[in-house]
């Protein structure tokens, strides 16, 4: 399917950038990248290609502009580190271009190296990390979620923990040379430790991801019955997990912007069953024009099945959901969750 003139006139995001170097190199070349591509990678690449379609003229330039400047930054740190790639880059594109290659370039080689240890537990992180030099604790925690350094960081002695905080404040950047070695003994003892641990599967958090994307009729019936069987542990599942009439407990700016991407007749139809609370929550993060044309729509929309009406508020969830995946809001779902703004 051809990508629509409107379509074009967007944003590409960087799927769109891969794929549109791929179509633009040709079968041949591509093939030539292919070879040095994971397969996870590859299956969605080569997906991204099928349903790129076409790109114009001035999107493919640009494309294929980004791609070069983006290889020539890499290879340029690669060989001599930041400041080397900075020199580089300024005689190149200038000072504000170049801070912007480097930027983009730095962030993704972070989120490249030590990728293995994102499947890391924090008892597993713990075990390997715990006798190394702070420097080498720092370093590495620099690579992996806040929330996962600061478990390990609180299993420390008071002294190693004043001293790993202090590596990771004062660390300004590392050669890659450096990074490279120490991946590979981390990922040397992560692999060791990891034959030695019980892998953790199933549990209440797994269950609340299963719960988020099941349909509502299925998620309604489960919870009822657990709550039956299982009170503690159905109120257990909800604090996990976000549901349409959790709406409530978003803030103004978060309900603002889920509302920009909804479908007006989504809105419409989640309405049909939601309680004062949710409605007013909603309604009044509307502009009043947006607010009024739904109320109308409310009066005439009749006859309306329950399940078109729980589709159409999974789908808002779905919304939420995939915002907050992209940080660009926050649900809080209790305990070490909770923000002070």
């Amino acid at each position: 399917m051809a990508v629509s003139n409107a379509d074009l006139k967007k944003e590409l995001t960087y799927a769109q950038k891969a794929a549109g170097v791929i179509v633009s190199l040709g079968a041949e070349k591509a093939s030539y990248l292919y070879q040095y591509m994971e397969n996870e990678d590859l299956e969605a690449l080569t997906l991204e290609v099928a349903r790129l379609g076409m790109l114009n003229s001035e999107q493919t330039e640009d494309v294929l502009t980004e791609f070069y400047q983006s290889c020539l930054t890499n290879k340029a740190v690669t060989e001599g580190g930041l400041e080397y790639a900075r020199t580089v880059l300024e005689k190149a594109f200038g000072p504000q271009a170049a801070q912007s290659l480097l930027d983009k370039v730095s962030k993704s080689l972070k989120n490249r190296e030590f990728a293995f240890l994102n499947k890391a537990d924090i008892k597993s992180l713990y075990s390997a990390l715990q006798n190394e030099r702070p420097q080498t604790m720092a370093l590495v925690l620099s690579y992996v979620d806040p929330d996962k350094a600061a478990g390990v960081i609180e299993q420390l002695p008071p002294e190693r923990q004043v001293r790993v905080v202090e590596a990771i404040a004062t660390m300004e950047s590392a050669s890659p040379t450096a990074v490279k070695i120490i991946e590979k003994e981390m990922e040397r003892k992560f692999s060791s430790i990891l034959v030695n641990t019980n892998i953790k599967v199933g549990g209440v958090d797994y269950v609340a991801d299963i719960m988020n994307n099941l349909d509502r009729s299925s998620e309604k019936t489960i919870f009822d019955g657990l709550s039956i069987n299982n009170a503690e542990l159905a109120d257990e599942i909800r604090k996990r997990m976000f549901v349409f009439e959790d709406i409530i407990t978003l803030d103004d700016r978060a309900v603002q912007r889920f509302l920009r991407d909804c479908d007006q007749k989504d809105l419409v139809l989640s309405l049909k069953t939601a309680n004062e609370e949710v409605s007013a929550k909603l309604f009044s993060n509307m502009s009043s024009r947006m607010a009024e044309t739904i109320r109308d729509d409310l009066e005439i929309t009749t006859n309306v099945r329950m399940k078109d009406v729980e589709d159409a508020q999974q789908r808002i969830v779905g919304i939420i959901r995939d915002l907050e995946e992209k940080n660009e809001i926050v649900i809080l779902k209790g305990g070490k969750d909770d923000i002070i703004a």
